[in-house]
């Protein structure tokens, strides 16, 4: 009954904090920021002040986002026994490798290889 608990909170809560990890995600540098801004103001034809705010929009949104990584971990931590959190902070890992690994089939992510 426990197990069947955790998985379902497990079920729930991955996407939130999958969704609620931008600093954590391989390719969410400083330069890949940089770069979707850049992307953006191209694409858009952002002026410098345009840029500035947007720049500042994508930081209120990671900090907001890292805030509610933070409430939903501790929440959790709340309701769940130890042994369940160390379970879910498994499952957890191991979704994101399978993100990680699908996000590195489909080119998403820079490699060590190098370039042909």
């Amino acid at each position: 009954m426990n197990t069947k608990i955790a998985i379902i909170v497990a079920a729930l809560a991955l996407p939130l904090t999958v969704a609620a990890f931008p600093g954590a995600q391989p390719g969410d540098s400083e330069e890949h920021r940089a770069q979707r801004v850049e992307r953006l103001a191209e694409k858009l034809d952002l002026n410098a002040e345009q840029k500035t705010q947007v720049t500042q929009i994508f930081q209120q949104q990671r900090e907001k986002q890292e805030a509610l990584r933070q409430e939903t971990h501790q929440r959790l931590q709340a309701v769940l026994r130890p042994e369940q959190m160390t379970q879910f902070d498994e499952l957890k890992k191991e979704r994101h490798a399978k993100w990680k690994k699908h996000q590195g089939e489909r080119g998403h992510l820079k490699t060590d290889a190098p370039a042909h």
